[in-house]
């Protein structure tokens, strides 16, 4: 009996994941980047603002988070800034992450983490939703 039920919860759970995984966002899927896909699709485009963070953190144009930061799931991912995992925990007061963004040389004049704010790089709009994201890793 333990065996079968062992058997039929783990294949319901199979069933229930893949038939879910088309349906989950960056948001809802903690710790992994948005596809290119996903950031670039003008028929449906990210309206969730953890998503459009995460595409702002990936665009080579805009926060390019992964040209020093490791992230789950990213192309090609820097090793001159710490690996972006566990944020919550790390940065458990929004307020201190956003400042971070916003101008890190506040807490390390020596940083090489431009200042995304100060130096409107991002919109304060924009730094929110990288914030949005980052918290979800």
């Amino acid at each position: 009996m333990r065996k079968s039920a062992r058997i039929f919860f783990g294949a319901t759970a199979a069933v229930l994941l893949a038939g879910s995984a088309g349906a989950l966002t960056p948001a809802a899927a903690a710790g992994r980047v948005p596809t290119s896909a996903e950031c670039h699709n003008k028929a449906h485009p990210p309206t969730n603002p953890a998503v459009i963070g995460g595409c702002i953190a990936i665009s080579r144009k805009m926060g390019n988070c992964i040209a020093c930061h490791a992230i789950a799931g990213a192309f090609e991912p820097g090793n001159i800034g710490p690996r972006l995992v566990n944020i919550h925990q790390r940065f458990p007061h929004r307020a201190k992450l956003r400042a971070l963004l916003w101008d890190p040389t506040v807490a390390n004049p020596h940083t090489a983490m431009p200042p995304f704010g100060r130096n409107r790089i991002l919109t304060h709009k924009q730094i929110n939703e990288v914030v949005d994201f980052l918290e979800t890793l």
